[in-house]
């Protein structure tokens, strides 16, 4: 070439020096590299065009494909220059040298870039997959980008020194306090994220509650270094992966994916509402559907219990309460709602006896586990509860309030 191009100067009649022509000749390379570039980027993008025309294919994909080719022509350039380079310029050793060097940092540099727009794009293919969320895909995909600037930024200090590798790393064993100290969040970040990953321990859109960094929402994203987890009030809590190993969080997918979404809240009566019921009571009941076949079952057994009594006092009898009975109701109710899962407990117990009362818990498990739903559903069920208590002689217990106290005193007043 540089026979070529002085032969084409003796024809102009142009005497250049010899650094001229070296940059001459430099120039030429570097526009037959750029117009390599252009048309490797051409064809490929013609390509990418064909098959896009053919699939469906999303805005960020055309992206990513487009800077991917952008990367993959800019490796021209650099592969030109470094096998052109030791033809032109063999006569000058120093300048040869330079461009060299010059040349293979900038395809290192163009490889580490062409790699990590690869990543990027087969972590947005993964993600698209059903299990993708099982995998902390943003941080092995951060890893790997990570791991890929460290062995271009060494490989680039071997050409610059014109040093082994090897011989690089052997030095590094120095500063590796140095460089712990520097990548601590990064390789903690990693190594959390393997532990997550191997135990399964938390996915993309899972619901946690991690109390210690104010978090209580879905993962929306699992990096390398933190954890991101769009609350409900749709603010972003920031979580370290690692601490997700080493520190509790409660996480709410065995709720999810067991189909059921529990309730547990209790109503307490008043005690002083308690009593048994009279036959005029179980009259008035038994208009109740879901209490009709418990009543003539308990109707059958105090019969046959009387008669084993006969002539004894009524309080040494078999007799049924307001309480017990609506406590029977509530079960009889509660199964034959649609939204509750019959597969899993269904209880309507009573507890120990407290200040406020004599609680009467609801123990259960709501089929659709959409927040919205499971609080709808819960809040109809205790509609119905404090709306049928009077029907059944009970009244929930209520502390005092300010309008009662002042009642209380005008009464006393009035006195």
């Amino acid at each position: 070439m540089r026979d070529l191009l002085e032969q084409l100067l003796g024809h102009l009649q142009l005497e250049l020096s010899t650094n001229l022509i070296n940059l001459l000749l430099l120039a030429v390379v570097v526009v037959l590299g750029l117009g390599a570039n252009q048309l490797v980027r051409l064809v490929l993008n013609g390509l990418w065009r064909g098959f896009s025309s053919r699939h469906d294919v999303s805005y960020l994909d055309v992206a990513l494909i487009k800077r991917l080719n952008r990367r993959l022509a800019a490796l021209t350039l650099p592969l030109l220059l470094v096998l052109v380079a030791p033809l032109v310029f063999a006569e000058f050793p120093h300048l040869h040298r330079l461009i060299t060097t010059f040349c293979e940092l900038y395809l290192l540099l163009t490889i580490a870039r062409l790699v990590s727009t690869a990543l990027s794009l087969a972590e947005l293919l993964l993600g698209r997959r059903a299990s993708a969320n099982r995998l902390p895909l943003r941080g092995i995909t951060q890893a790997a980008k990570l791991t890929v600037a460290i062995i271009t930024l060494v490989m680039a200090i071997s050409v610059l020194f014109d040093k082994s590798p090897l011989y690089i790393l052997s030095g590094v064993g120095a500063l590796t306090a140095v460089i712990l100290l520097i990548f601590k969040d990064a390789l903690l970040g990693f190594v959390g994220g393997l532990q997550l990953a191997a135990n399964d321990m938390v996915r993309t859109g899972d619901w946690i509650e991690m109390p210690k960094y104010g978090a209580d929402g879905d993962v929306i994203e699992v990096g390398l270094t933190t954890v991101k987890v769009r609350n409900w009030d749709k603010t972003i809590t920031t979580v370290p992966t690692y601490a997700l190993v080493t520190d509790a969080f409660k996480n709410w997918r065995g709720m999810t994916e067991s189909g059921g979404r529990r309730i547990k809240r209790a109503v307490h009566i008043d005690i002083q509402s308690i009593r048994f019921l009279t036959d005029d009571d179980m009259a008035n009941l038994s208009h109740l559907q879901p209490l009709r076949p418990y009543l003539a079952q308990k109707k059958q057994e105090l019969h046959e219990d009387a008669q084993q009594w006969d002539g004894e006092a009524v309080v040494n009898r078999r007799r049924l309460t307001n309480i017990g009975t609506f406590r029977a109701y509530l079960e009889r109710y509660l199964a034959q709602l649609p939204l509750v899962n019959h597969d899993m407990t269904l209880l309507v117990r009573q507890l120990p006896p407290q200040a406020e009362g004599l609680p009467i818990e609801i123990y259960l498990f709501c089929r659709d586990t959409r927040w919205a739903v499971y609080e709808q559903f819960q809040a109809d069920i205790f509609d119905h509860i404090f709306a049928i208590l009077p029907t059944f002689g009970l009244r929930a217990f209520q502390a005092p309030s300010g309008q009662d106290l002042q009642q209380l005193a005008s009464t006393l007043g009035n006195r």
